[in-house]
């Protein structure tokens, strides 16, 4: 299915995890991700402010399992189901950054 599916978010990491392995022994952190900002939208501005799940896997899970819940990020990623039979989405994230800015 072709389609483009990625998601850069600022963000302040929330509720963050331990580090665990998955049974094919692959690091995985689950988190929460605030984000809050002002949008453009019908020619007005729109506050907003959310929460995210999100989940990393391998050498992304195991740096993020470092980072302090308050810090300020830059998170790259993809949408997917939560649980494979639910409707709720989760970012999975691929990269992320400090974001010194946000």
């Amino acid at each position: 299915m072709p389609g483009a599916n990625r998601l850069t978010l600022d963000a302040t990491l929330g509720e963050r995890h331990d580090l665990r392995y998955t049974p094919a022994g692959i690091p995985a952190v689950e988190c929460t991700l605030r984000h809050a900002s002002l949008q453009a939208e019908a020619g007005g501005e729109r506050s907003v402010e959310c929460e995210l799940f999100a989940v990393a896997y391998g050498d992304v899970a195991t740096a993020l399992s470092r980072v302090s819940p308050g810090s300020a990020l830059r998170v790259r990623g993809f949408l997917a189901r939560r649980y494979r039979t639910g409707i709720t989405v989760a970012l999975h994230i691929n990269e992320f950054a400090m974001n010194e800015g946000n």
